[in-house]
């Protein structure tokens, strides 16, 4: 009778161990499903979109003030030939119309690194590929203070950007 008692005994304080043991489940994480996924998709490569039309936007403008500072830096240069400018204003002038090239190529040089890192963006990456490239050719052309030949390179730019945009619009 005692054995028959420690048995007892011993299953009744072993059952509710074992199975208060395994109250929690193993599962694997939740795959998203497909409609998740296309919609992540869809917000990635709306975002990209978005990046590549505010990189127009803002090359389009600089271009537009590009003409006149252009016209008026070859202005200030006839005017100091003639001794009646001021040389230190063509030259900050210059120095600003460079910084911006530089800063242009910058953001394109982002731009494309993360058109080449994010996999839902990089079907449109052969399309961008160069844009920065493009930009770094404006930079040198500016740099030799041809003005003319860089803006032409950004509108060159310019329009492998909008190309971009027509690509991932499909």
């Amino acid at each position: 009778m005692k054995r028959i008692a420690i048995t007892l005994l011993t299953a009744f304080l072993l059952a509710p161990s074992t199975t208060l043991g395994q109250t929690r489940r193993r599962s694997t994480p939740r795959q998203p499903t497909q409609a998740q996924a296309q919609a992540r998709v869809a917000q990635v490569r709306t975002a990209g979109a978005t990046k590549v039309a505010d990189q127009i936007k803002h090359l389009t403008r600089f271009i537009y003030v590009l003409g006149s500072v252009t016209s008026g830096i070859t202005a200030a240069d006839e005017a100091a030939k003639r001794n009646e400018g001021n040389p230190a204003l063509v030259q900050e002038s210059r120095a600003k119309v460079k910084s911006s090239i530089a800063g242009f190529r910058e953001g394109l040089d982002r731009l494309e690194i993360e058109f080449r890192t994010t996999p839902e963006l990089q079907p449109y990456y052969i399309k961008l590929a160069g844009v920065a490239a493009g930009a770094a050719n404006a930079e040198q052309e500016a740099a030799a203070n041809r003005f003319d030949a860089s803006g032409r390179s950004l509108l060159n730019v310019v329009g492998r950007l909008a190309d971009v945009l027509v690509v991932m619009r499909q």
